[in-house]
């Protein structure tokens, strides 16, 4: 075994992980290939490219790629990229291109699926090894792409498990998002909120299932909120929910947490589901999608409590207001949060403008919520910088989670599990893609898990 292997092995325990994950830009660059070179990775939703030629840009970790409805009316995704000299032929942000791709350079042009259309004066071209009709001419599309309900997922990798496979059982996460539309789809709607953090990748997603960091890194809006609400008299649903993270330590306990192979999972919602019975917005949603499948159906769809979907190395979706936070690292100490909202196709317009309302009070960078959260990752990203300690604890209720046949389950809310669980698929992913996985790595991601 290699040696670079060995340490990569040795960064993560069942309870702990070595502090050099989130600060070696090394360690950066080969997450990189081999998580994001690898993985199923979000790309975006079918609804942001409806018409033949409509593009989409993104990134699947350090590359530029572009989302595409091609003239046959499939959506493809090819790398950003002229063959000639290399330049980027979509700019950022969304648009159409009409018939085909143009590069600014030399106008070489492609068709909607990447492949090659034409380039200027090729009687010059004439006697190369120039070809047409070969690859290497064309803007390469990546590997694998996959749609599931209107989510457009890529893999860099031509091999290895399908998207469904992939996802497991945090793909009823996605079905549920879905399935709350009384039409069963969504559609991005409105712009994004873009949200620049100091600090690694990682962070985010162990953060999304950390239960015990609410009531203590959000206790100013909490007293803000409580504050407002008793000279009100009343708590509004815009006090209601930043006065959630201010549950005393017994309630997250009782939350459940699941975590599924390849680092995903969830953590079950915060907010009461039987509010459809008393809450305007939530008793008309109810209406619409019993109309349509009856009540017995609307009310489990609805009853589907779920707040963070882990999406491992794609963000998290969020069911019950209708947004996804897609999570796209930058360097070893910087991430781009970009928080996509989604409406409801057949709900009633009540439904969106709560959604509207929760993006903005808890997601946007004027919010009085995330801006806790981007400080203390920026200090654990600080913090791990110096030489006060090697390793970062996940301590918390390790050996003590259940094992179910897809995955494993909290006995407590506030178990660490979730964390553990990611650093396991971490660990299996840095590894070399064409070594198979050893009993001992089998039993790390049984104890991570």
């Amino acid at each position: 075994m290699n040696p670079e292997h060995i340490a990569l092995r040795n960064m993560v325990r069942p309870d702990s992980v070595h502090k050099s994950v989130y600060t070696d830009p090394d360690i950066f660059q080969l997450e990189m290939r081999r998580i994001y070179g690898r993985a199923w990775i979000y790309v975006g939703h079918e609804s942001q490219v409806p018409r033949p030629g409509d593009v989409a840009t993104t990134r699947l970790g350090d590359q530029d790629v572009v989302m595409v409805r091609g003239a046959d009316g499939r959506v493809h995704v090819v790398y950003n990229r002229c063959p000639h000299k290399g330049a980027r032929i979509v700019p950022d942000g969304c648009g159409n291109v009409g018939k085909f791709f143009r590069c600014p350079y030399h106008a070489w042009t492609f068709r909607l699926d990447g492949s090659h259309l034409a380039a200027p004066l090729k009687p010059g071209l004439e006697g190369t090894s120039f070809c047409a009709t070969s690859p290497e001419f064309s803007m390469a599309p990546l590997a694998r792409v996959e749609s599931y309900r209107g989510f457009v997922f890529a893999s860099q990798a031509a091999s290895g498990p399908d998207l469904r496979e992939f996802l497991g059982g945090a793909i009823s996460s996605l079905d549920n998002f879905c399935d709350r539309s009384p039409q069963g789809e969504v559609e991005v709607a409105g712009g994004a909120f873009r949200v620049l953090q100091r600090s690694n990748w990682k962070m985010f997603y162990e953060n999304l299932h950390d239960t015990m960091h609410a009531r203590v890194t959000h206790q100013s809006s909490v007293e803000a909120a409580r504050e407002e609400c008793e000279q009100l008299g009343e708590r509004p649903f815009e006090l209601l929910i930043m006065d959630g993270n201010g549950e005393p330590y017994d309630f997250w306990e009782k939350l459940e947490l699941r975590a599924y192979p390849f680092g995903h999972g969830y953590m079950e919602g915060i907010f009461d589901p039987s509010a459809a019975t008393r809450d305007p917005v939530s008793k008309a949603h109810f209406e619409a999608l019993a109309a349509v499948h009856g009540e017995p159906r609307a009310r489990e769809i609805l009853g589907m409590n779920r707040h963070n979907t882990v999406l491992y190395g794609s963000g998290s979706p969020h069911t019950v207001f209708q947004q996804f936070r897609v999570i796209r690292p930058l360097a070893v100490d910087r991430t781009l949060v970009e928080i996509q909202l989604f409406r409801l196709k057949g709900a009633p317009d009540s439904v969106f403008e709560r959604a509207l309302t929760y993006a903005n009070l808890i997601n946007s960078p004027s919010s009085n919520v995330m801006p806790d959260d981007v400080e203390v990752y920026a200090r654990c990203q600080q913090g791990n910088a110096t030489r006060g300690g090697e390793w970062v604890s996940m301590h918390r209720y390790h050996g003590r989670d259940r094992e179910l046949p897809d995955g494993m389950v909290s006995t407590n809310g506030t178990s660490e599990l979730p964390m553990r669980n990611q650093f396991a698929a971490w660990r299996q992913f840095m590894l070399d893609a064409e070594d198979q996985p050893s009993a001992d790595d089998r039993e790390l991601h049984h104890e991570a898990a």
